[in-house]
């Protein structure tokens, strides 16, 4: 006996690897303005912080625009919370890193206690990292009891 559900099924899948190799395309790279420079203003590294907290961006050399903005020479932040690696070059950041894409230039973190790590990493109209990469120091901080 056949099944009805066979062709459905199969239609399925081609579109979700047809989804999958159209996410995993690269876009175009906006290339780095020269000299710019992300970083994290505070906490600083090895603060300890309360479990809710500020974390204040610092940028040189460049802009802040929202996402989805194409002005030449700027970007917009996004903040890597314990991640050990960087997004992939060349392609849209997901979550994580947080998105700060109306243009924030800073934010409120609620973390749980113990030690943790911070780091932000530009992305441009796209979310897409620079080329190359705009990235700040990795900072570590003790989140209180």
């Amino acid at each position: 006996m056949k099944s009805k559900f066979v062709l459905p099924l199969f239609a399925a899948m081609l579109t979700g690897l047809f989804a999958t190799v159209l996410i995993a395309q690269t876009v175009p790279v906006t290339s780095a303005p020269e000299g710019a420079k992300v970083s994290i203003l505070s906490p600083a590294d090895g603060d300890t912080v309360e479990r809710e907290f500020v974390v204040i961006f610092g940028l040189e050399g460049m802009g802040v625009a929202p996402a989805g903005i194409d002005i030449e020479g700027t970007g917009h932040h996004h903040l890597l919370v314990d991640q050990e690696t960087l997004p992939p070059e060349g392609l849209p950041m997901g979550e994580p890193p947080l998105h700060f894409g109306k243009g924030q230039t800073q934010t409120t973190l609620t973390l749980e206690p113990g030690t943790h790590t911070l780091q932000l990493i530009m992305g441009d109209k796209l979310h897409v990292p620079h080329n190359p990469p705009i990235v700040s120091d990795l900072i570590t901080i003790e989140v209180k009891e």
